[in-house]
């Protein structure tokens, strides 16, 4: 679905959901890292193409498609602990917002609620955002969860719970998104999409409402002061 920044950023939703990685936390590059360094492991190459087609996966599902990629099936669980290992790494070494995060999330977090839906470790989510300072900011944090049925993205679970939790209807949502995996989901649980950073190829991106280059786009800062009036939002 596509629509004009007019059409999207003229509606007011009663929450917003985001995503973590790449979203609000540069940490997408060190995702690919961590893929070559968990091939590179295993002394193997990362096919050609491999990183678009692992972006927004689950970690566990990404090792799985690591395996599958190379025709060593039987790799696919220390490829996936090898992955998260590396990540957490590199992740722990570097923090990194996306451009416009701090400010946007400031900006929504005096109007409305705010909730993360995730498909990285609740550790590695809670962990960036507590050293971003951002934490306080979200009432609520959704990842992938066995126990609790919560499966990870392209299906729609976390979108839905966040949701849930923050005592909206889907529809009356709003999810910030930079995947394609991730847009899958939040649509198929009903939300709106926001589409961030570079559109990706193909036919796939037209599953947001709209796409803006980054979360300082001028017309999305204007969007948000306008969304309801401000409140006392926690300090960072």
């Amino acid at each position: 679905m596509t629509t004009t920044a007019h059409d999207l950023l003229g509606w007011s939703p009663e929450a917003v959901v985001f995503d973590c990685d790449g979203t609000l936390m540069d940490s997408e590059r060190h995702w690919q890292e961590a893929r070559n360094r968990a091939f590179h492991e295993y002394g193997l190459q990362p096919p050609p193409g491999f990183a678009v087609r692992a972006t927004g996966l689950h970690y566990e599902d990404c090792g799985r498609l690591m395996a599958r990629s190379v025709h060593k099936p039987e790799l696919a669980e220390g490829l996936t602990a090898a992955l998260l290992d590396h990540f957490l790494a590199l992740v722990t070494d570097e923090p990194a917002t996306m451009p416009g995060a701090i400010q946007l999330v400031r900006l929504l977090s005096g109007r409305l609620p705010l909730a993360v839906a995730s498909n990285c470790p609740r550790v590695v989510v809670e962990g960036s955002l507590e050293r971003a300072g951002l934490r306080a900011h979200f009432q609520h944090i959704v990842v992938p969860d066995t126990g609790d049925r919560v499966r990870p993205k392209p299906h729609p679970d976390v979108y839905a719970v966040a949701a849930r939790l923050c005592g909206v209807r889907p529809h009356r949502a709003l999810a910030v998104e930079d995947s394609l995996t991730g847009v899958e989901a939040a649509r198929r649980a009903g939300l709106r999409v926001l589409g961030v950073g570079p559109r990706p190829q193909g036919d796939g991106a037209t599953g947001a409402d709209l796409w803006l280059p980054a979360l300082h786009a001028p017309e999305l800062l204007n969007w948000a002061r306008s969304c309801g009036p401000p409140r006392q939002a926690p300090e960072p």
